[in-house]
């Protein structure tokens, strides 16, 4: 089980120096011919993640509702975000992994949702969302890694 945990921690610790090597503007930049930026697909990392793994356990997510719909699927970024948010998802990338793995380690999900992705995977527990969710995140990486260079 733990090796799902270090492969989140490499995605997450990809996506924070991704953040951090880039200014305010490069990561707000949409280049043309893309419908969103870094930000955003890190942000969506977050939102994802949470309603992944919590909101289909039936547990309460560690962002708030706006953040999840601001950054769900089928969202695009609506204006530039500032500084500050940018500072709270590169808190969240390390806080919602940390705590996951704790509560994952301390049997806090029990219920599961059963939910089919728009890629045709059906999560019926905990684990399998643990599992998708690193796919999903690296399909994410690879976007934000792509946009960089674009910025």
């Amino acid at each position: 089980m733990s090796s799902v945990f270090e492969t989140q921690k490499t995605i997450r610790e990809i996506l924070l120096k991704i953040l951090e090597s880039h200014s305010l503007e490069q990561l707000n930049k949409i280049p043309q011919g893309f419908n969103n930026n870094i930000i955003w697909n890190v942000a969506h990392c977050v939102a994802a993640q949470q309603t992944l793994v919590y909101k289909l356990s039936g547990l309460p997510t560690m962002v708030s509702e706006e953040f999840v719909n601001k950054y769900r699927k089928g969202t695009k970024p609506e204006g530039d975000v500032s500084q500050a948010e940018v500072d709270e998802v590169k808190a969240f990338l390390l806080s919602t992994l940390e705590k996951t793995k704790n509560d994952f380690t301390s049997g806090l999900f029990v219920d599961y949702h059963e939910y089919t992705t728009s890629m045709g995977f059906t999560l019926s527990n905990v684990q399998d969302a643990l599992d998708f969710n690193n796919y999903h995140e690296g399909i994410h990486t690879g976007m934000a890694m792509t946009l960089r260079k674009l910025v």
